[in-house]
């Protein structure tokens, strides 16, 4: 049997673009990874789940909306271990939580879609340390190296990219 590494799917799942694109720190690039899109795919998600279920221990897997979420939910799935998402504000109403799931005296491990400059992964981990969380692990499917790693080091976070940029960029397969 012939194992598809995550790269692969990434790249079969056109998780990079290339031409001239804004990203959400506005930078501008000539590729963009979209995650988000290339994860609606059942085998990548999974893939994705199996490889942080594998690798790291955690009590609750956390998710930043959007990209987040959906990672979570899979990782959950696959470890049979609670999740927690990440508004991206507090509501103005109903019960107004910032956090929806239990991370009080818990082993977070947050995961992002993609990192850029650091600071959707570090808004989620104080997200969490201020709700009662141990947050200092972040993974990240595909890392961009544009600072992420940096930033989040002088918080005392630990970046894991599952995939670097750099490795899709020299599989120019797509």
């Amino acid at each position: 049997m012939v194992t598809v590494t995550l790269r692969e799917l990434l790249v079969r799942y056109k998780a990079i673009e290339f031409g001239e694109f804004t990203l959400a720190s506005g930078a501008k690039s000539t590729y963009y990874i979209d995650v988000k899109s290339a994860v609606t795919h059942p085998d990548l998600l999974k893939a994705v789940a199996s490889e942080v279920v594998k690798t790291y221990d955690f009590d609750v897997i956390a998710g930043v909306a959007v990209g987040g979420v959906p990672l979570a939910v899979a990782v959950s799935l696959v470890s049979q271990k609670p999740y927690a998402i990440i508004r991206p504000a507090e509501k103005g109403h109903g019960k107004k939580d910032l956090i929806i799931g239990e991370v009080r005296g818990k082993n977070v491990l947050l995961i992002e879609d993609v990192t850029t400059s650091g600071g959707s992964a570090f808004y989620g981990i104080e997200a969490l340390r201020a709700a009662g969380a141990r947050a200092d692990r972040v993974v990240t499917v595909v890392d961009r190296e544009q600072g992420a790693g940096e930033m989040l080091g002088e918080h005392g976070v630990e970046i894991i990219p599952l995939v670097r940029v750099s490795e899709l960029l020299k599989s120019r397969d797509f």
